[in-house]
């Protein structure tokens, strides 16, 4: 059975999501560059979202990680040059931001930091419990996700925590390419499906094809899933009719095969 979200969730949220942008600026500036952009994310295990290693300029390397048990960030070096930033100390997402690059600074790494990133005078709540009840949460949503994809052919990729959006997300890629311009710039990119938990709002698990091909919003979907074209196409399963089920584990497997299962023969090439 998927767990409640918790009561008064937003404010822990919003300052998670704060310090998660400050994070990634780090990764940004020094984490090995990925061509999908995974270097700036975080991955989740239980409690801990964690960036990839990146490397100090005397030999080794530090990884920032979050611990929703002790509610702190780690500047993690394997050694005694590990320090920690408490996440309940109601910083502002500047003064954390600053502490991270304090941190770094001090193990010899220095760049041109994306501050405006993050950069928020706002007080920033945090409760502890609401932090290790969503890690709890979100960690259970991983595992399910997980699942899903162990059981798929073709590529698939990486488990992601984006701190721009602050979603857990995971992508299958398709045969087929397609041509997606940005800025100006046109890139040839894998036709993909991605299945995601958003946890602000009303939150949500969604599943989205792209190229999304009109005829899917005939397909039905299981339960109470439904499409959505409002802004974005894709689909979505409202969290809270999930974890008002005791079969909402269940249910969330099923939604993210049915649309797989539907969405998949789009993405191929012919």
């Amino acid at each position: 059975m998927l767990r409640s979200m918790p009561d008064n969730f937003e404010p822990t949220r919003a300052t998670l999501h704060a310090y998660s942008l400050a994070v990634s600026v780090i990764a940004r500036a020094h984490a090995e560059p990925h061509d999908k952009w995974w270097h700036v994310a975080l991955r989740v295990d239980g409690p801990l979202w964690s960036t990839d290693a990146m490397a100090l300029p005397g030999g080794g390397s530090v990884v920032l990680r979050f611990d929703l048990d002790d509610h702190v960030l780690h500047i993690d070096t394997g050694d005694d040059r590990a320090t920690a930033l408490p996440l309940d100390a109601g910083l502002t997402a500047t003064e954390f931001g600053s502490g991270i690059i304090d941190a770094v600074g001090a193990l010899g790494l220095a760049g041109d930091y994306t501050r405006e990133r993050y950069a928020s005078d706002e007080p920033r709540a945090y409760d502890r419990l609401v932090a290790a009840e969503f890690a709890a949460i979100l960690a259970d949503v991983a595992d399910i996700f997980h699942e899903h994809t162990q059981g798929l052919s073709g590529e698939v990729g990486q488990l992601n925590l984006w701190p721009h959006g602050f979603d857990l997300s995971v992508e299958w890629f398709g045969t087929r390419i397609e041509t997606a311009e940005e800025h100006g710039v046109e890139y040839e990119l894998p036709a993909q499906l991605n299945l995601g938990f958003y946890p602000g709002g009303r939150p949500y698990v969604y599943s989205n094809p792209w190229p999304f091909e009109a005829h899917l919003l005939d397909v039905e979907l299981p339960h109470d899933a439904e499409w959505h074209t409002d802004g974005w196409q894709g689909s979505v399963y409202h969290y809270d009719l999930l974890a008002a089920d005791a079969s909402g584990a269940e249910k969330l497997r099923e939604f993210a095969a049915a649309v797989h299962r539907c969405a998949a023969p789009t993405l191929l090439a012919d």
